[in-house]
């Protein structure tokens, strides 16, 4: 089967879930749009790339699709993750679920969920919107399986905001953690695949998460900040003195480290110093709540200090090197974030409201489950690894609202010669696109490329 059959029945299944038969095509156009669009990859962009010769119909319609029809968004992401699924762990099981955050930078206050805070795309305090995700991974792959943005204080108890974002009554306001446990129970109760769960130190550092993580039946491994008291499990069960896991870190003796090659960088192999010990997590009130857990610490030659803990709740007799290496499995949801916003242009949606912010998110985590699909099925740089979907040429002139003239000059009038071809391209003929750019070349190809 072609690579676009497979494109066509795989958006076939999603069509399932939306409802009225009239949202087919835009659902269609939505996600072939996410894909083979260059550029920023908002409502109109799409629709002039997948309607060349009715780009204002098509605008409204995806704009319609995507601010104002009333399908769900977890009835989606729940079709996408059955759909993908099998893909994903035809070579193993799925061995994890990650918790992390990714932010959006926006200017303005308008934009539903934005607000001055911590941008972890900037990397420091900024106007943005966050989304809590859950993600699935092993090994092979990762996708996420829930979406959610992040309603600030100063949003839910804003009702002229929250009216002009059409943000539901029902939503109130809730911490990341709060958001994120939300996910894990609504995934064990649509009894996902279970993995250990894997989160950051923003999260890992809640000792309320970690003990509801615990009660829902299922293993962590943490990250937790230098701070976090401990106390280490002695044999002959005295009770020890309650140090920070860095003051415990430091005063392991040198026969505890070992050096763990995790799995190959782009430029050489990760590798470094990690020690573990058995501990109990010893905060100033609820000690007795806390069971026996792993402190995994990573202590890197060339660093004055410990850098990194997590609290693992996994087997006692796991081996170290297989918990460095699930520890370390979260930069998988590194990835995802960096291809979804890439790739798939998460993040250039321009609407304001909560439908269209959910929506949209959606729709990039569904194109991007085809592309997991399709990795699996394809070697990576094979000899049969490319294959080409005519896109429709934009039409001669188009130019997005608001995009500047490439030839225009101050003064209008002296406008005599036509724009410059150089490093442009005839848009006359079509033009396949392409889906993934090969990390070893220059200069992406014009053939449709999963790798």
């Amino acid at each position: 089967m072609a690579i676009a059959d497979r494109f066509g029945a795989y958006v076939g299944e999603l069509t399932k879930v939306v409802g009225h038969a009239d949202r087919a095509g835009p659902l269609r156009d939505y996600c072939s749009g996410l894909l083979a669009t260059e550029g920023r990859r908002s409502v109109e962009p799409m629709a002039a790339v997948t309607a060349p010769a009715q780009v204002s119909a098509q605008h409204q319609k995806l704009l319609h699709f995507v601010a104002n029809s009333e399908w769900s968004d977890d009835q989606m992401l729940a079709k996408v993750r059955d759909l993908v699924m099998p893909s994903m762990t035809r070579h193993g099981p799925i061995e994890a679920w990650i918790i992390d955050d990714t932010s959006f930078p926006k200017k303005g206050r308008h934009s539903v969920g934005v607000h001055h805070q911590y941008c972890g795309q900037l990397g420091k305090q900024a106007n943005c919107q966050v989304a809590v995700t859950l993600s699935i991974a092993n090994h092979h792959g990762s996708l996420p399986i829930a979406y959610r943005l992040y309603l600030p204080r100063a949003w839910t108890g804003d009702r002229s905001r929250r009216a002009e974002a059409h943000v539901p009554r029902s939503i109130r306001f809730k911490t990341k953690p709060q958001l994120a446990l939300e996910q894990i129970r609504a995934a064990v109760t649509a009894k996902v695949a279970c993995g250990a769960v894997l989160i950051d130190a923003s999260y890992g550092t809640n000792s309320g998460l970690r003990r509801a993580i615990t009660g829902l039946g299922l293993d962590y491994v943490a990250a937790i900040v230098s701070t976090v008291k401990v106390r280490a499990v002695r044999e002959d069960n005295r009770k020890p003195k309650r140090v920070s896991v860095e003051a415990l870190a430091r005063s392991l003796p040198k026969h505890a480290w070992r050096t763990i090659t995790w799995r190959d960088g782009s430029n050489e192999k990760l590798r470094s110093r990690f020690a573990s010990v058995r501990v109990r997590a010893a905060p100033i009130r609820g000690e007795a709540q806390f069971a026996e857990e792993i402190l995994l610490i990573e202590w890197p030659k060339n660093e004055a200090a410990p850098t990194k803990f997590w609290l693992a709740t996994v087997d006692h007799d796991m081996p170290l090197r297989d918990l460095v290496d699930l520890a370390k499995l979260r930069w998988r949801i590194e990835r995802d974030y960096q291809e979804l916003k890439q790739e798939i242009g998460l993040g250039h949606y321009e609407g304001r409201t909560w439908r269209g912010f959910h929506h949209h998110g959606t729709m990039s985590i569904a194109a991007y489950g085809f592309l997991i699909s399709e990795r699996e099925r394809i070697p990576p740089s094979g000899p049969d690894g490319a294959a080409a979907i005519e896109k429709p040429a934009l039409p001669r002139g188009y130019r997005p609202r608001g995009a500047p003239d490439p030839a225009a000059t101050p003064r209008s009038e002296l406008d005599r010669n036509h724009p410059s071809p150089v490093g442009g391209r005839d848009c006359s003929e079509p033009a396949t696109m392409l889906m993934l750019h090969p990390s070893h070349t220059a200069k992406p190809t014009t053939k449709f490329v999963i790798q």
